[in-house]
């Protein structure tokens, strides 16, 4: 900023004394706040304004020129008109020219003036106007510009004639209309600001004789009258965008409006709708050939082609506005009665609405607050003053624009006090089980914009506990009916909700509230895991549910530190350039997790994603919905919107879905690396959708001679038997060294001996059962072939005889490299041991990386060369030394060739949920 300002006093040193020498004086013509900008801007410049000529007080009140003039002892003419039937008042002329002025200056101006006041001074009469003329002549040429649709808007400042709007033009500037722009966005963002910029240059022009004279040509030139109610109906008959620009071109006023139910409604806040239509109850409206949706973000309505806009507020014939989704429950608004307390709290209201509106003698329901002479400084007072007279009440400036008569104003107050205008509390249909000494209550249905549903066909599957083959619930099973529903709410909420607007620090709050909450309910999700999943209750209260809750914890942080950077580029010479980008959300992220850590999978890629500002739809794996739906509950109670999470159980046809859908930006996967091939294809085809693989793996671990054995040993038994095995970085192969090989294997079976096999839920147990059926029986047939590969079964290989799913811990020895469980993941708990030369260290790294897997890697060595070396030349994405299964939310977690690619965990997981843009400013 420094440079610019440095560049821009050079640019007007030189002509810094030619530019302030000529000034002139000026008549002030107009009204409003533009008007009072114009005036100081003037007047800051050199200027001499020796009259302003303004209307008169209205309610008491001074006009904002005239409280700016009048402040610094201006002269001030207020006259309400300036002709009597065609014919200039003589004494309202005669005051004007008492006061000599050399220019006269009309900003903005509802009067008619005579051309005996326009062609009086020696320069004239130059006035604003708000369209690039010769398009849109006339009285409301801000709203014709979007009416018609127009792509460029801007104002022209020209010599005034006797015509309507056609004298010469002084100067024009013009902006880019985007496609949601309003009048209001139009006048905030360039006319206001750059017309009084333009106003002070046009002026200066005429002092120093550079003005220029520019005929108005005829080509193009367009006169458009001043809209009124009666002609603001929406003809319906015509494509969704003239729709949505006649609608904005009349916002606030007159207001384009419709009959419904018989009553006129005005439309106010039209924005276009892309993708899907959304979820909503339909409403007939009067000449539409559809019906538009009340939804939770607005109506959203259709024009003759198909496509939709949405109408944030609706205004009704009494003048109550009220959010367009409210519309079905605005007969609920009626007058309530008031206790003693909200009686008092009433009054306090009506003194301060007394204090404000002092020019107003007696405060009437009817008072309305805007028509009283408020400004928009006086919202900001009242709410404040509100605020510290009547306690905790919280307030918001659009209150007062929805409510702008004081009775209403009074009812809305009440009703929020009372806490009526909250939204309806989620209800949940649970299935109840008291296990653990506790009763846990979880939800069954598919979880979709902030409501728990049944699946659209109705369709359930059951949810096995793998402890006794027992079912748990019957699980809403989606369709893909189900996804794109779930789908287009997330689109809703990221494009249009609460959540795309929200603040990053506030987005990190409800992450962290979040995060509380799992905390709270930990024992309750610790035993969800256990009776859904067979994970061990103590590693599951540790693991799967601890670890999840530090990755909420630890991207909420992140929320408010992603930041983009600064780039030097080559100058544009004679111009300047500065070059940044930006990180943005992706949009919709699709996630599909798997079954052996059920929460903790969920909270990898969920955190992240929600922390980058995205909305997810989540399917959890068949066989292991249940903490996922807990954790649904959960987020409505943290706070986030309605179509923020959304959660769809179901088969692989679900996932399917997922992938091919065309409103999905980003799909995260973990999971097998056959399915992850078909996601990537899918994703490709559909829509070259962002992706993110973490698949299958076949973690070599290596331990050399020289290693601390008691701690390979035990470091061994958990890389191999950790969660039953069911561990995406389960060594899924060791290499021993030859001199410690009997030695290592006569432990691993000692200590495989004394493992615990049993319920989950009991405190001593070391090994629960595995997730599924299915996957037991595969597990099985993985130790028959490796037993007829000619594999040695030292201990283990058959199922636990007893009710559920249990296996026996597995080692075998003597494992060829050709062999089939040499090469493939068992996800198992079985540990396949092969032996190396003493010394052949690089043999044994040809060896761990002879696969097309590279998720994990492990070293036991007490040199530290040697295990540095070899952790160069390890082909995995993350190595573990003299330790393993050491993960953390801070470090990145992801692998290499078909293990996939992209990384969960740690600062550049949210690289996978965000995009770059590079903005290029030229100044």
């Amino acid at each position: 900023m420094l440079s610019k300002a440095n560049h821009l006093l050079r640019k007007f040193s030189s002509t810094a004394t030619a530019y302030y020498q000529n000034k002139l004086k000026l008549a002030l013509i107009g009204q409003s706040l533009f008007g009072q900008e114009v005036y100081k801007h003037l007047q800051k410049e050199g200027h001499k304004v020796v009259g302003v000529f303004t209307v008169p007080d209205k309610n008491g009140k001074a006009d904002p020129l005239a409280s700016a003039a009048e402040k610094d002892g201006t002269p001030v003419f207020k006259f309400p008109r300036w002709r009597v039937k065609g014919k200039p008042i003589e004494e309202v002329i005669e005051a004007y020219k008492s006061v000599g002025a050399e220019l006269n200056v009309l900003p903005y101006c509802t009067q008619f003036i005579p051309m005996d006041v326009i062609d009086s001074p020696k320069h004239g009469s130059i006035i604003y106007h708000p369209s690039i003329l010769p398009r849109h002549r006339g009285a409301s040429a801000i709203n014709w510009t979007l009416i018609q649709g127009d792509k460029k808007a801007g104002f022209t400042i020209f010599w005034a004639d006797d015509g309507l709007d056609t004298g010469p033009i002084l100067l024009q500037r013009e902006c880019d209309v985007a496609p949601n722009d309003t009048v209001d966005d139009l006048y905030n963002r360039f006319l206001f600001p750059e017309g009084i910029k333009a106003m002070v240059e046009a002026v200066q022009l005429i002092a120093d004789g550079k003005a220029p004279h520019i005929t108005q040509p005829e080509e193009g030139a367009t006169y458009e009258g001043i809209q009124k109610k009666e002609n603001a109906e929406i003809s319906w008959d015509q494509p969704a965008a003239a729709l949505h620009n006649w609608i904005r071109g009349h916002d606030k006023v007159p207001g384009a409006w419709a009959m419904i139910d018989d009553k006129m409604v005005t439309f106010y806040g039209s924005s276009l709708l892309h993708g899907s239509p959304p979820l909503g109850e339909e409403l007939a409206i009067k000449g539409a050939a559809k019906p538009g949706l009340v939804t939770q973000n607005g109506l959203v309505l259709f024009g003759n082609d198909g496509k939709m806009l949405l109408v944030r507020n609706l205004q009704f014939e009494d003048g109550r506005m009220i959010p367009a989704f409210k519309y079905f429950s605005a007969d609920k608004l009626s007058a309530i009665e008031l206790t003693e307390e909200e009686k008092e709290m009433a009054e306090n209201i009506k003194s301060i609405w007394k204090g404000i509106l002092s020019n107003v003698a007696v405060i009437e329901d009817t008072t309305d607050f805007f028509k009283s002479g408020a400004s928009s400084m006086d919202v900001v007072r009242m709410i404040e003053e509100i605020k510290q007279k009547c306690g905790e009440l919280e307030l918001q400036n659009e209150d007062v624009y929805m409510a702008p008569k004081f009775g209403e104003f009074i009812q809305m107050v009440v009703r929020k006090h009372r806490g009526e205008d909250k939204e309806e509390e989620l209800v949940v249909d649970y299935v109840s089980k008291d296990v653990n000494r506790m009763t846990v209550k979880m939800p069954y249905q598919c979880f979709i914009n902030g409501q728990f549903v049944n699946a659209e066909d109705g369709g359930t599957y059951d949810s096995i506990n793998p402890t006794d083959g027992s079912v748990i619930a019957k699980v809403s099973l989606a369709t893909a009916a189900d996804v794109d529903k779930a789908v287009a709410a997330a689109k809703n909420a990221f494009e249009h909700g609460e959540w795309g607007k929200m603040n990053a620090r506030d987005r990190g709050r409800i992450l962290y509230r979040l995060a509380d909450l799992m905390e709270e309910h930990q024992e309750e999700l610790a035993t969800i895991e256990a009776i859904d999943s067979g994970a061990v209750y103590t590693l599951a209260l540790k693991t799967h549910i601890g670890m999840s809750v530090q990755t909420f914890r630890y991207f909420a942080g992140w929320c408010d530190k992603i930041q983009g950077s600064t780039i030097p580029i080559n100058h544009a010479r004679p111009n300047h350039n500065l070059t940044f980008t930006k990180k943005e959300p992706l949009g919709v992220c699709g996630i599909v997790i798997p079954w052996n850590y059920p929460l903790m999978m969920l909270a990898w890629k969920s955190a992240v994603c929600l922390a980058a500002g995205n909305t997810l739809v989540l399917k959890p794996a068949q066989v292991t919905p249940l903490t996922a739906l807990k954790f649904a509950e959960l987020s409505v109670k943290a706070g986030f919107p309605k179509g923020v999470i959304n959660i769809v159980p179901g088969s692989g046809s679900t996932g399917q879905r997922l992938s091919d859908h065309p409103d999905i930006r980003k799909l995260g996967f973990t999971g097998s690396t056959p399915t992850g091939k078909q996601i990537m294809k899918s994703c490709a085809v559909s829509n070259l959708k962002k992706v993110s693989l973490e698949l299958g793996g076949k973690s070599p671990l290596i331990i050399f001679n020289d290693c601390e054995l008691d701690k390979a040993v035990r470091m061994g038994m958990g890389a191999v038997f950790f969660n039953k095995g069911e561990n995406c970085i389960a060594a899924g192969r060791l290499f021993v060294e030859e001199s410690v090989h009997d030695e290592f294997v006569r432990r691993v079976v000692e200590e495989a001996k004394k493992m615990k096999i049993g319920d989950p839920l009991d405190r001593s147990t070391d090994h629960g059962p595995q997730n599924h059926k299915g996957h037991l029986d595969k597990l099985l047939k993985y130790c028959e072939t490796g037993v007829k590969e000619g594999a040695t079964l030292v201990y283990g290989g058959r199922q636990v005889g007893r009710p559920g799913f249990f296996m026996e811990p597995t080692i075998f020895t003597d494992v060829e490299d050709h062999m089939f469980i040499a090469q493939e993941e068992s996800f198992g708990p079985i540990m396949v041991i092969s032996k190396f030369q003493d010394g052949d260290v690089d043999g044994v790294l040809e060896r761990a990386n002879r696969t097309e897997y590279g998720l994990a890697s492990g070293v036991f060595t007490k040199d530290i060369s040697k295990a540095l070396y070899v952790s160069d030349r390890l082909e995995a994405g993350t190595v573990f030394i003299n330790t393993y299964n050491k993960t953390d939310v801070a470090a990145p977690f992801g692998g290499f060739k078909q293990s996939g690619f992209g990384k969960d965990l740690g600062e550049e997981a949210l690289h996978e949920y965000l995009r770059t843009k590079a903005v290029t400013v030229e100044y």
